[in-house]
This record gives structure tokens, C-alpha cells and sequence, in this order.
């Protein structure tokens, strides 16, 4: 049995979760999801057991598997992480940090669309999807938000492809925390 499939995913207030067969719908302060999940799973919405929640009314979603395949085991797993991650979007949302580095390298807003100087003739433009907002705090660092962490983590790695970090010099456009590994270059030899 799948160890993270098998833990309950608690509802908090002001979430609403639809189930209908293997289609969920998750609407929240900050939004709206829909996502279609597989036929090898079922997913329920019951109770909420007394030690998991202080609120009498709460609910949980709990997902099961149909039969016992390493296949249905697998997407037990990941279908709970995935309508974990729903029901967090909908509620606090998810945000990416990424920063820029090298002289003349910064970022702006340009209505919803990032502006990006990264050392190229032209400015780079990148258009904000849907459900995807970006704040530039100054002109080195921009963070990425939105309500699908899926999302939020494709718009990101597309940014960092822009201009993705070079060994060297460490320039280029990298997550905030992100170790780059050097190398010592021409001097070393």
C-alpha cells in the first residue's frame, strides 16, 4: 500500500470539493481547479476523524485503489499528492523565487508581462499565462505565483531557461537558494 496515498487529505474552511466519478472540481478563495484522475483509483469525500481537525464539519478526501497492481499503487500516490496540492492552491496558493545575476541582468514589470534584460541585444518578454501572477521586489528578484504548483513550477523553469546559469561566473537566471556549481576555468590549468 502506498505510504502517502493512504493519509487522508484534510479540507480546510472555505474549500469546496466536488467528486464526481474520477473528475474533481476544487474552489477556493484564491480559485478554481478541475483535474481528471485515473480509473485505477477511487476517490471519496467522508468525515474528518476527531484527532486530525478541531472543527466538528470537516472533511477529507481519502483515495483507494481498485485492485492491487503496482500500476494502481503508484497512482494512489499520486493522485493524493496531486489533490493535495489542489486543495493548497485553491486555499494559500504557491510561489517560486527566482534571482538574476550578472552586471546589467534585471527584470520589470511590464503590465502582467516580465520585462527581462539578460545581456541579449533585445528584451526579452515574457507573457503572463493564466492564473499566473509575477512580482519584481527590485530589479534582480522575481517570484512567480499562482494556484497549480504544476504551473507555477513550468512557468519558472521556462524564466530560468531564458538565460539558464553558466558555470563560470554564476551568471544567469537561477532559483533563489540554488546552489551552481563552478569551475575553476583557464586560470586552474
Amino acid at each position: 500500500m502506498s505510504r502517502i496515498g493512504k493519509q487522508p487529505v484534510l479540507i480546510p474552511a472555505g474549500v469546496t470539493v466536488t467528486v464526481d466519478g474520477n473528475h474533481v472540481h476544487v474552489k477556493g478563495p484564491k480559485g478554481e481547479l478541475d483535474r481528471e484522475f485515473s480509473s485505477l483509483i477511487s476517490i471519496e469525500e467522508v468525515a474528518a476523524e476527531a484527532k486530525l481537525s478541531s472543527d466538528p464539519n470537516a472533511l477529507e478526501l481519502t483515495v483507494t485503489r481498485n485492485d492491487d497492481t503496482q500500476e494502481s499503487n503508484a497512482q494512489q500516490g499520486l493522485s493524493r499528492t496531486l489533490l493535495h496540492n489542489m486543495v493548497i492552491g485553491v486555499s494559500t496558493g504557491f510561489e517560486k523565487k527566482l534571482e538574476l545575476t550578472g552586471v546589467g541582468y534585471r527584470a520589470a514589470l511590464k503590465g502582467k508581462d516580465l520585462d527581462l534584460s539578460l545581456g541579449y541585444s533585445h528584451p526579452v518578454i515574457y507573457k503572463a499565462p493564466e492564473n499566473i501572477s509575477f512580482e519584481v521586489p527590485d530589479n534582480t528578484h522575481i517570484t512567480v505565483k499562482g494556484i497549480s504548483k504544476e504551473q507555477v513550477g513550468q512557468v519558472a523553469a521556462e524564466i530560468r531557461a531564458k538565460r539558464p546559469p553558466e558555470p563560470y561566473k554564476g551568471k544567469g537566471i537561477h532559483y533563489a537558494g540554488e546552489h551552481i556549481r563552478r569551475k575553476l576555468g583557464k586560470a586552474a590549468k
